[in-house]
């Protein structure tokens, strides 16, 4: 690892804090807009949703919402930019797509899970992926399942664990390799450090590893391109980089690892306007921003011939502490470049502004 020093480092400056009345889960940036969600669950036990809007230096709450069970997490993922529905997973297993104009009830309900929806991701809406409109959610139930909100009730993928295997909490899910209309993968990551790769074309489990420490964060740095490059954070404080362009038959996919701090690292979310750049949350209250160089070469062949990936090399552009308490949750805005939005269990919700992306 290198840092990138000089006076065209870029700073992450702390533009607006919210004091928060509810432990907050998740935080979203409503797409093409000024606005954020927070999520989350209040000390009775319910489900809270605060919209706020940014104004100058100050946050707005425009309205707040109470559902019954507490709100682990959501995305804009999967409605296209006119609707911009929220879909949420809650603490009973519940995934809902909300209106916000009209969030009494949600336009969309099925009981996904038995236990807590603890991911959510969203694809092929917000002109982000080819395809149909998806959702996936991973639970405690071990179960990873994939939605089409125009059919009922079942989902269209359900990845679980055959009878007789153990169950692993599912930590984290996301989407990839939405490149077309056919192409599109989920990737899973569970408590005991194993990280699943489902093609949902095939139907089939494409690629598996284990990093040795629950992965509390996965992130492709698209999930609209061939896959390129996926981020998966752990326990421990170490992440890992794999290089998905090129998977060997037996080596799998080639990765570069770095130990960001002592604590946790709970979230991964690469910078919408550069797939390189990517901003790491930890259980110190810190976050860390990271740039990925390539190798000379991305592949070569092995002495039996077989293409092998080469993995980069990882700098730290800066790192800053801004809580006592875990950065839980993390959200760039898909919009303004170097706007970002965190939530942590020191129940507040700051904006932040990432200076001088543009000279890296």
């Amino acid at each position: 690892m290198s840092a990138a020093l000089g006076p065209e480092r870029p700073q992450v400056v702390s533009h607006v804090q919210q004091a928060l009345s509810y432990t907050v889960f998740d935080c979203k940036w409503v797409p093409r807009s000024a606005r954020l969600l927070c999520l989350g669950s209040a000390a009775r036990g319910t489900g809270v949703v605060q919209l706020y809007e940014l104004h100058g230096g100050r946050l707005e709450l425009l309205r707040e919402i109470e559902k019954p069970k507490p709100i682990k997490c959501g995305t804009f993922g999967a409605t296209s930019l006119q609707q911009r529905y929220l879909a949420t997973g809650d603490f009973a297993g519940n995934l809902n797509i909300w209106n916000l104009e009209a969030p009494e009830i949600p336009v969309y309900s099925v009981k996904g899970h038995k236990e807590i929806i603890n991911s959510i991701d969203g694809v092929g809406g917000l002109g982000i992926g080819e395809g149909a409109p998806e959702i996936v959610t991973g639970s405690r139930d071990g179960s990873v399942k994939v939605w089409d909100p125009r059919q009922n009730d079942t989902p269209v993928a359900n990845m679980e664990p055959a009878q007789g295997e153990s169950k692993r909490d599912c930590w984290t899910v996301a989407f990839g390799n939405a490149y077309n209309q056919e192409e599109r993968v989920v990737c899973a990551g569970y408590d005991n450090g194993d990280i699943k790769l489902f093609d949902l074309k095939t139907m089939s489990l494409r690629w598996e590893t284990n990093i040795k420490n629950g992965v509390c964060s996965v992130e492709f740095d698209r999930k609209d391109i061939n896959m390129n490059k996926l981020v998966a954070t752990s326990l421990e404080g170490k992440f890992h980089v794999f290089d998905t362009r090129t998977q060997h038959p037996t080596k799998g996919f080639a990765s570069v690892s770095e130990k960001a701090q002592k604590s946790t690292i709970w979230q991964v979310r690469h910078l919408p306007q550069n797939r390189d750049i990517f901003m790491t949350s930890g259980g110190s209250g810190s976050l860390h921003l990271w740039k990925y160089e390539y190798p000379a070469q991305r592949s070569k062949k092995d002495s039996e011939g077989s293409e092998m990936g080469v993995a980069g090399s990882l700098s730290l552009l800066q790192n800053v502490t801004l809580s006592t308490q875990p950065i839980s949750s993390l959200d760039w805005s898909p919009d303004k470049k170097g706007l970002c939005v965190c939530g942590a269990f020191d129940q507040t919700v700051r904006v932040l502004i990432v200076t001088k992306l543009n000279k890296i």
